[in-house]
């Protein structure tokens, strides 16, 4: 319950799970029916990346801060989206605001479709429902975000994605996001989930990936991002997402983007990533 986003809003790893995030919401969008966007750790929704919190790490210069100049037009194209939704929520908020998943989310809703966002800190889920909750199109729920998992799928509309993306303040979360995984892909086996974890323990990863990837009956996509050597547990060197049931194009947008961010991003001229298939189809 001590865990602040804003500390660490649009930092290197919020780069690689928006644009991901983005990347999905895009592809719902591209059929005309509706869909639902659940966001089971949803934060406060805005940062000002001139407050207090996030200028005492400074996290986000090495992160969004680094995105200032152009990638090659064939990268830009694919973060096109992720740019304007940044620029959308900037332009009714202020220029040093960066949104949290639920603006991210709530960009990309069109009428009939539906946003999701579950935070169980008390007075962040107050916030966070002064923001979206008079907005038809959204709901604000005070609950557990792994209680959120399996009580909330599958939706209504039958479309939509799950964006799992808890705090990781206690022991064994990183194995907990995978065997949640696994139950909710089972209960909605059309639903797209999204589920983000820290590499620090390279090795706690491989586990949950490896486990995961064995259990899965349906086609998942591992996309990591290191701008950090693995060499000091206590430090986050990295960041990954795995995507169950991904759109069939976020592969070849992975081998596009990820090498790009790799190279823009690395600290002390180290900088590497992951695109891998997982489960029946990796």
């Amino acid at each position: 319950m001590n865990y602040r986003h804003a500390f660490h809003a649009g930092n290197f790893a919020d780069v690689l799970k928006h644009l991901v995030l983005v990347r999905v919401l895009a592809h719902l969008a591209a059929k005309p029916k509706p869909f639902r966007a659940i966001d089971t750790h949803a934060g406060i929704g805005l940062y000002d990346l001139d407050a207090d919190e996030a200028g005492r790490t400074g996290e986000w210069h090495d992160g969004i801060g680094r995105l200032d100049e152009p990638f090659a037009p064939e990268v830009e194209a694919l973060l096109a989206p992720y740019r304007a939704a940044v620029a959308a929520v900037r332009a009714r908020y202020g220029a040093t605001t960066y949104p949290g998943s639920p603006a991210i989310i709530r960009e990309a809703l069109r009428p009939g479709d539906k946003g999701v966002f579950v935070e169980l800190h008390p007075v962040d889920v107050g916030t966070l429902a002064e923001r979206y909750a008079s907005d038809s199109r959204t709901k604000v729920m005070h609950l557990d975000g792994w209680t959120a998992l399996n009580a909330l799928i599958p939706p209504p509309e039958r479309r939509g994605l799950v964006l799992i993306d808890p705090p990781y303040e206690e022991r064994g979360e990183i194995d907990r996001l995978g065997h949640s995984l696994l139950k909710a892909a089972r209960k909605w086996p059309t639903g797209i989930f999204l589920g983000w974890y820290p590499i620090k323990d390279p090795s706690a990863v491989e586990r949950m990936v490896t486990a995961l990837s064995a259990g899965l009956e349906r086609p998942a996509l591992r996309l990591d991002l290191m701008i950090e050597r693995p060499d000091a547990p206590t430090r986050l060197s990295g960041t990954g997402l795995v995507v169950i049931n991904p759109p069939w194009t976020l592969a070849a947008e992975g081998d596009v983007f990820l090498p790009a961010l790799a190279e823009r991003l690395a600290r002390s001229g180290y900088g590497a990533f992951r695109c891998e298939r997982l489960g029946p189809e990796g």
